[in-house]
């Protein structure tokens, strides 16, 4: 599966979209009071990023074993200190709702942990290269 983002910034505007295996979607985020930039941060996308694997991943997970999750919510955080700095100390939780006893829902929220691909990547640490 190949995944991309893109931006395309400048004053008073501000162009995203990301695309999988070719299908292009674009996300609306508003531009920085100043003009240039996004108003949200890096650290609140990739804390984003985490939440919407682990919500896509329970319901793709609850499929394959056949138990109706009816909703979910899953809050991560993290903390940033000075610029340049990695983030630390990020965690998540999830609650979720499914036709199905406490501990299946409780086995599907662990396993789910385990498979989560953005949180594995995470978890394993990579290169990120800049290429010019």
């Amino acid at each position: 599966m190949k995944i991309s983002a893109k931006i395309e910034s400048r004053q008073h505007y501000h162009a995203t979209e990301v695309q999988t295996n070719g299908t292009v979607k674009t996300i609306q985020l508003p531009v920085k009071p100043s003009g240039y930039g996004s108003s949200v941060n890096g650290g609140e996308l990739l804390l984003l990023s985490l939440a919407t694997c682990f919500c896509n991943d329970i319901y793709r997970e609850a499929e394959a074993r056949g138990i109706p999750v009816s909703g979910m919510t899953v809050e991560c955080t993290g903390e940033f200190g000075a610029p340049g700095e990695p983030g630390m100390d990020f965690k998540y939780r999830a609650e979720v709702s499914a036709d199905a006893s406490p501990a299946q829902v409780e086995e599907l929220i662990r396993i789910t942990d385990q498979v989560a691909e953005v949180h594995n990547t995470l978890r394993k640490g990579l290169a990120v290269v800049l290429e010019r």
